[in-house]
């Protein structure tokens, strides 16, 4: 897919989003978080066909085969109170989770910043904030049917999974639209947005394990708090987990 076809699809982007697309960068994020700081407007979007460093939480690698996938990163210059960016994962999450639906497969969350087809990973999700903007990282495996071997048994993709090839511009687009509405709903809305993210929610029931600021924990996920923290009762008792690294599910 060309840069024009990328381009055509982002006429119909509501307002105030609008697309640039790179050939290559190092990382989405970085390109943004650079063009933010340079005084670019709330809205724009940055995607790239290839990534030379790009990454996921924990500064992972992420893999994002050009031609393939969707990677792009979003400013946005909320007027809600900082306290409350975090929620722009589960709101970013939200939208991929919806737009991925709108294409067929149910699509589940996996908190904090994870889509799931089934039991694999077919998004991810890095919000990274600055110091008045914040930017949210997307990066969707769309038409990819081979990935290496450290990630083939957990990875995904909308075409392996529905067996039908899709158009980047057109998964992008519908992105898009479901994050121009969700991102406003971080703060009055935020219940309305939570709903439907619990819905979703792949953890709730489950035993995980996972890695918190003050160390690892093993517990079982009771579900989403109302400010979207994770509810995990472990042998400390019940935790509000504001973030978590390295979140796996464990055998019942």
């Amino acid at each position: 897919m060309t840069a024009e076809d990328f381009t055509a699809a982002a006429a119909d982007f509501p307002e105030p989003f609008r697309l640039l697309v790179r050939e290559s960068v190092e990382s989405t994020n970085d390109e943004v978080r650079m063009l933010a700081q340079t005084g670019a407007a709330d809205g724009l979007i940055v995607l790239a066909e290839r990534q030379t460093a790009g990454r996921g939480r924990r500064g992972a690698a992420w893999f994002s085969p050009a031609g393939e996938s969707l990677a792009f990163s979003i400013l946005i210059r909320p007027q809600e109170p900082k306290s409350l960016w975090p929620r722009l994962a589960l709101a970013a999450g939200l939208a991929v989770a919806e737009a991925v639906e709108t294409f067929g497969p149910h699509a589940g969350i996996k908190w904090p910043n994870d889509v799931w087809i089934g039991h694999r990973k077919t998004a991810g999700i890095l919000v990274e904030a600055g110091a008045d903007f914040a930017v949210v990282g997307i990066g969707l495996n769309v038409n990819t049917t081979g990935f290496p071997p450290e990630v083939s048994e957990i990875a995904t993709s909308l075409q392996i999974e529905t067996a039908q090839a899709f158009s980047r511009a057109e998964v992008l687009g519908a992105i898009i639209r479901k994050f121009a509405r969700r991102r406003h709903q971080i703060s009055h809305d935020f219940e309305e947005l939570l709903s439907a993210v619990r819905l979703r929610c792949v953890l709730t029931g489950k035993r995980v394990s996972l890695t918190t600021a003050s160390g690892p924990r093993i517990g079982l996920v009771e579900g989403i708090a109302a400010g979207g923290e994770l509810l995990l009762r472990s042998e400390r008792g019940l935790e509000r987990l504001i973030q978590a690294d390295e979140v796996r599910l464990l055998p019942p």
